[in-house]
């Protein structure tokens, strides 16, 4: 053999060679997840797995399910173990129980089995790869579909792996001269030698049309059929039920409406999708190979981790221990001492009472003592006996033990103890805080305000990020969210980091004005950073927020107007004056009403405030004026009902000379939880005036420049009315009251207290060592 030659052989075995590799590493996928096998006859069950059909068919008889009518596995000698290729080993026969069974599914011959007797059952089948039960439907398997496909794989891979090859004989040659198949015909599913493929397909005949293959030990339907329509061919697929259909199928009510698409549209979609998928796997072979460097050493880590965390586990153990050994002996020295004590005076105790009865020198001495005559003398030595008498009785009389024997005051009460000890356990991050969205805002800053659960660990402190959305409000109305938690509308904005917050509340400043932020929050302790909260969007205001106080230098009505500390709360009481203007009311008497406004005043640029009104006042006017025409009203006041004024249009006495010159004032009016909504403005009004509920606080933006008011629900930013106002002169924040009612105005975010205790610390001393990357 010359050199090119064997060059050119050594290419097709080392190609052999890697081809047989790659099949054999398939084999796993080739198995069926029921017997572990090479999948025979495999059907595609609803969940999409495949297992054999003969296998399916014992489980669900196990399960009580009767016996299934299956199509007949072919009967050929090539099934027999008799014809089995010396070089595959035999597999055990079937058990005869399940040999039983099988010929009963194969048969129908399930004794007292009769149709109609009994509403269809729906059968559930248990996948071994789902973990589920999956509905086969009414039909059970007869439902399922052939998957041809693997059957072909599974060929192949015998061919070309030669392993467990059967020998493939002819079926219809004599026993003792048998010879191995060289044909097998499609039509007559069979295998033929070549003299008797000649013998029984005869040129001339309608048999020498049959369709010829190559020897074969299962024979498959030329093409799929629906399970239902005998004979009609698949030839359509339904998405929507993502199942293939036949045209009688298609046909059904059942995928009125469904996008049906030709099963050759079908193929060819799914066949680019695997054929990209698999490219783009086969591509990236490197990055699968460096993922996998990465769960190797995990792996390692998690060891080394692991082996760390044992050895600290037993050495706090060790020193719970060592504590207990230390605090036992202490508490055992103590009750030592008092036992020695309580027993010394027990002891002194029982010596006196033994001496009343066991020694008798001293009643014998008071005997003899009492035999003396001499008075003198008797009174002089007697003394001590009469008291050593005298306590010997009492004793006798008032008897008590000198020091209590039970020692109940010494009992340990470690039920405590016992409960921590218990409930000892590694730490645990924080778990993903609470954001508080009833005191969460956005003003001149973003004010957030979170909690952790109940049953949440600590947090030493906490990690609050933000980040800014582009397209401001219809980014916080129509949140689309990619992966990570983003929005589809994302600009590259990364995200911004507050790092180690103490207190459960944090401000965020340095924003920009009419933007949407998306802002989360997460605690860390000594186990590290916790679950992020769920993400909350805020729109910050439309332009600067304007800061003003009440103005009460322009003659307030203390008896019907009260300010507030700080002049940011104003309330209107009716008192006597309007009590009487109501009385009047009845003969034509109009009711007045009572005038504040800012003490600053704007001459240019944009700007926003808002206020909250009492859902329960009465009437209350929020907007706009010009100052000197607001002076003047205040010093003639008008009559609100009158038809010569009217401030939420402009009208006054004057206004008949200049209609086409802008009001000089701009207000909306509230009351009773409602908000009147005018017919005029520029911001698509609706054709009549109408109301709208009351929101919890009222946001004001007034444009200078181009002399324009808008008015919105400042917890939304959605725009309630847009108005016009004269802005040639300075113009300032004004609100009317008629009746009671009261208003408060946004306090600024940086006049907030955020101080709050921090938690408490508490370092744990250990000598782990951080492995991680």
């Amino acid at each position: 053999m010359t050199e090119p030659d064997l060059q050119t052989f050594t290419s097709i075995m080392d190609a052999l060679v890697r081809i047989s590799s790659n099949m054999k590493s398939m084999e796993k996928e080739l198995k069926c997840p029921l017997c572990d096998e090479m999948v025979k006859q495999p059907i595609i069950l609803p969940c999409l797995h495949s297992v054999c059909v003969l296998c399916a068919a014992e489980v669900l008889v196990q399960r009580g399910y009767p016996p299934p009518e299956l199509p007949p596995e072919p009967n050929t000698p090539t099934s027999s173990p008799n014809t089995r290729s010396p070089r595959q080993a035999r597999r055990p026969l079937p058990k005869p129980d399940r040999l039983d069974r099988v010929l009963r599914t194969v048969c129908g011959t399930y004794p007292g089995r009769r149709r109609k007797d009994t509403p269809p059952l729906i059968m559930l089948f248990p996948c071994p790869l789902c973990k589920k039960d999956v509905e086969l439907g009414e039909r059970g398997l007869a439902d399922c579909l052939r998957n041809l496909t693997l059957e072909r794989i599974v060929e192949r891979y015998r061919h070309t792996v030669n392993l467990g090859t059967l020998a493939v004989m002819c079926q219809y040659c004599k026993p003792p001269q048998a010879l191995e198949a060289t044909k097998g015909c499609a039509d007559c599913r069979s295998n033929f030698c070549n003299e008797c493929f000649k013998l029984y397909h005869p040129w001339g005949t309608p048999r020498a049309q049959h369709e010829h293959i190559l020897p074969t030990h299962s024979f498959r339907p030329k093409v799929l059929v629906c399970v239902e329509h005998e004979q009609e061919k698949l030839q359509f697929y339904c998405r929507s039920c993502q199942r293939l259909l036949c045209p009688l199928c298609k046909l059904r009510r059942a995928h009125s409406g469904h996008k049906i698409l030709p099963v050759a549209q079908a193929y060819q979609a799914l066949k680019e999708k695997i054929t990209k998928e698999m490219n783009y796997i086969l591509a990236n072979q490197e990055l699968v190979q460096t993922q996998i460097t990465q769960l190797e050493s995990a792996i390692t880590q998690t060891e080394l981790n692991s082996s760390v965390a044992k050895e600290q586990l037993s050495q706090f153990v060790n020193e719970l221990r060592s504590v207990l050994t230390e605090r036992q002996g202490a508490l055992a020295m103590a009750l030592e001492g008092s036992r020695t004590k309580r027993a010394e005076a027990l002891t002194n105790q029982l010596s006196e009472k033994q001496s009343l009865l066991d020694n008798a020198g001293l009643m014998t001495y008071t005997q003899e003592l009492l035999k003396e005559t001499d008075q003198p003398c008797f009174v002089h030595a007697a003394r001590v006996t009469h008291n050593r008498l005298a306590r010997a009785i009492e004793h006798l009389q008032h008897f008590s033990l000198a020091a209590d024997p039970s020692f109940r005051h010494f009992q340990l009460d470690v039920s405590r103890e016992l409960k921590l000890l218990a409930s000892m356990d590694f730490i645990q991050a924080p778990l993903a805080p609470v954001i508080d969205t009833q005191k969460t805002l956005a003003y001149d800053q973003l004010y957030l305000c979170w909690r952790l659960p109940q049953d949440s660990a600590p947090a030493w402190h906490y990690s609050v990020e933000y980040q800014r959305r582009v397209g401001g409000a219809g980014a916080l109305w129509g949140r689309g969210r990619t992966e990570g938690g983003g929005a589809s509308n994302s600009a590259p904005w990364t995200w911004q980091r507050l790092d180690e917050v103490g207190g459960t509340s944090t401000v965020i400043d340095r924003l920009e004005m009419d933007s949407v932020y998306v802002l989360r929050v997460r605690g860390c302790n000594k186990a590290g950073f916790g679950e992020y909260s769920e993400e909350v969007y805020l729109h910050t205001p439309p332009a600067p927020v304007l800061s003003f106080c009440l103005d009460s230098r322009w003659g307030l009505h203390a008896d019907r107007l009260a300010l507030g500390k700080g002049q940011t709360y104003a309330r209107s009481v009716p008192g006597l004056t309007l009590l009487q203007a109501a009385d009047r009311s009845l003969t034509s008497c109009h009711l007045t009403s009572d005038l504040l406004v800012g003490d600053l005043s704007v001459t240019q640029g944009r700007h926003y405030w808002a206020c909250s009104i009492e859902p329960g006042s009465y009437l209350v006017k929020v907007g706009v004026g010009l100052e000197a025409r607001l002076q003047e009203w205040f010093h003639l006041p008008q009559d609100m009902a009158s038809p010569r004024y009217d401030p939420d249009s402009g009208h006054d006495s004057g206004a008949e000379d200049a209609q086409d010159s802008p009001p000089p004032f701009c207000f909306l009016t509230m009351g009773m939880g409602k908000i009147l909504l005018p017919q005029s403005g520029s911001a698509k009004p609706p054709a009549t005036p109408h109301t709208a509920p009351l929101p919890p606080r009222l946001g004001v933006c007034l444009d200078f420049d181009k002399g324009q008011v808008t008015f919105y629900d400042a917890h939304s930013l959605r725009v309630l009315w847009e108005g016009t106002i004269d802005c040639s002169a300075p113009v300032c924040p004004a609100f009317c009251f008629i009746g009671g009612g009261a208003l408060q105005l946004q306090e600024l975010i940086a006049n907030r207290s955020t101080e709050q205790a921090p938690p408490r610390r508490v370092t744990i001393q250990t000598r782990a060592t951080n492995l991680s990357n």
